[in-house]
């Protein structure tokens, strides 16, 4: 039998603290790939795994890029300046220093920190696409340090088989809610939002949902009359439901044929007020 330790997971990144993904200071770690092409997205590097085409490898100054005899990318951490030169020249959304990362790796950088921490969260792009790797890692966790709580941050784009098999390691999951008219989320995803319904729905009645977070864009899915029937809907699976309210933020954002414009401090006050008419929602607007 393969020991969860030695399962690897695709990884973009790892982050010792961070306060803002999930609830107190929380080891992050995020994984390459996702299943949405989302035009909001502030990480589009994450979308797509690398293919090895090359195209990175003059932009790198410091000369960390290259192919092995097979054609494949190799970077070398230890030269790498630390710049993003590499992934504004990859013409696929991608980067090429995502690296298969081992849980007993992840847990040899998690050890130092979490004395410090409340929990860990595995986030993404989709961190739903590697479940035997959260699986194993959430095990792991559990198992050398109990009190840490285990977080998944989702698009909500995964099927019932995969949270009934992340249910018993996982304590809960934050699911991104772009849009409830479906038409209006396929415009900004590429993808329905049916599974993403079903999610919040699902992970609700097991109590493994920490929160649902809806990222609003002027006039492309921030209507009076769209935020009632959102507000309406997750009220009928939980008056009470943490709300997170995150104003579009273009830092990082591709070009896109939709006009994405950022939100005012008074457009979220009052993205804020529209859901408070409907329910007591624990409300966070950012």
């Amino acid at each position: 039998m393969t020991s969860s330790r030695s399962v690897t997971g695709l990884v973009t990144d790892v982050i010792t603290f961070s306060a803002v993904d999930g609830p107190g200071n929380r080891f992050v770690i995020f994984l390459q790939g996702c299943s949405f092409d989302c035009v909001a997205c502030h990480n589009p590097y994450t979308i797509t795994e690398c293919i090895d085409c090359g195209e990175c490898i003059a932009s790198c100054p410091s000369g960390a890029l290259g192919q092995d005899l097979t054609g494949a990318m190799v970077w070398d951490a230890e030269i790498c300046a630390g710049g993003d030169e590499c992934i504004a020249a990859c013409p696929y959304d991608s980067t090429p220093k995502a690296r298969p990362l081992a849980v007993a790796h992840v847990m040899e950088r998690l050890r130092p920190a979490a004395p410090f921490l409340s929990g860990i969260t595995v986030s993404g792009g989709e961190a739903t696409l590697q479940p035997d790797f959260l699986r194993a890692l959430f095990t792991t966790v559990r198992a050398e340090f109990p009190r840490l709580t285990c977080f998944v941050d989702s698009n909500g784009d995964a099927d019932r088989a995969t949270w009934e098999r992340l249910g018993p390691v996982m304590d809960s999951a934050m699911i991104d809610l772009k849009c409830l008219d479906d038409r209006i989320h396929r415009r900004m995803t590429g993808v329905t939002n049916a599974r993403v319904l079903e999610s919040i729905a699902f992970l609700a009645a097991r109590d493994q949902l920490f929160e649902v977070r809806l990222l609003l864009v002027p006039g492309v899915n921030d209507s009076d009359e769209l935020l009632d029937a959102t507000g309406r809907w997750l009220a009928q699976i939980d008056p009470r439901m943490r709300v997170k309210v995150i104003g579009f933020r273009g830092h990082g954002v591709r070009p896109s044929t939709l006009l994405l414009r950022e939100p005012n401090a008074e457009q979220r006050a009052h993205y804020a007020d529209v859901l408070r008419a409907v329910a007591d929602f624990d409300l966070v607007v950012i």
